[in-house]
């Protein structure tokens, strides 16, 4: 039987530590950039030009179908072939993530821009203002208080799907987690504080979406 020892974590605390950090790091990234794309490709998708529909539709629609990790593998294996550069493996990670955090985030917003009134937009053509102003003044702000809790579970989810990013080496917490497993024989002890790790941090932030989500309707519904 097995000796199970989660003393051993001491000795690697540091680097269990800096695995977090990358993690954590590719992840903010990746929710700036992917909300941004997220946006834009939101008003893309309600935009009148078929082109830029058609383009962003089949953009989500890719990416909401397939599994992040192929995602993933194909920027990671195929892209360098096709473009003939070489691409790190954290840029394809950061790529392949603000991917589907943009993919995911657009349909939050394309839903948020249904809240609008047309009477709203209305308003914006007869007082004569730019497109530019009525989505930053006008759309945007609306958008973002709507999106809010949804945009938080977005994060959420990023966050989890970042563990997938260690599959090509990127030494996040999942990455290091399991060559510390793997160099020490302790599999249950290192990769049970990995997932207690990733429980710790994401579990709040899924409790406090619930609780924002209530007290967003009961204000929008004031």
């Amino acid at each position: 039987m097995m000796n199970i020892d989660f003393s051993i974590l001491l000795d690697f605390r540091m680097a269990l530590f800096m695995g977090l950090l990358q993690t954590l790091k590719l992840t903010v990234i990746c929710i700036i950039l992917g909300t941004a794309l997220g946006f834009v490709t939101s008003l893309a998708r309600t935009s009148k030009s078929k082109v830029l529909f058609v383009i962003s539709t089949a953009y989500v629609t890719l990416f909401r179908g397939t599994p992040v990790l192929i995602q993933l593998f194909w920027i990671f294996f195929c892209l360098p072939l096709l473009l003939g550069i070489d691409i790190s493996n954290f840029v394809s990670g950061l790529i392949a993530l603000t991917l589907f955090m943009g993919a995911i985030t657009s349909e939050t917003f394309r839903a948020s821009f249904n809240f609008v009134g047309k009477d709203q937009y209305d308003a914006c053509v007869a007082l004569g203002l730019p497109y530019r102003t009525q989505v930053m003044y006008v759309v945007l702000p609306q958008a973002l208080l709507r999106s809010i809790p949804t945009l938080l579970s977005n994060c959420t989810s990023l966050f989890k799907e970042s563990a997938l990013v260690s599959t090509v080496g990127i030494a996040d917490l999942m990455f290091v987690s399991q060559n510390i497993a793997n160099r020490t024989g302790h599999p249950v002890e290192i990769l049970t504080t990995a997932a207690l790790i990733y429980f710790v941090i994401a579990f709040p932030i899924t409790r406090a979406v619930t609780r924002l989500e209530t007290r967003t309707l009961k204000r929008l519904a004031m």
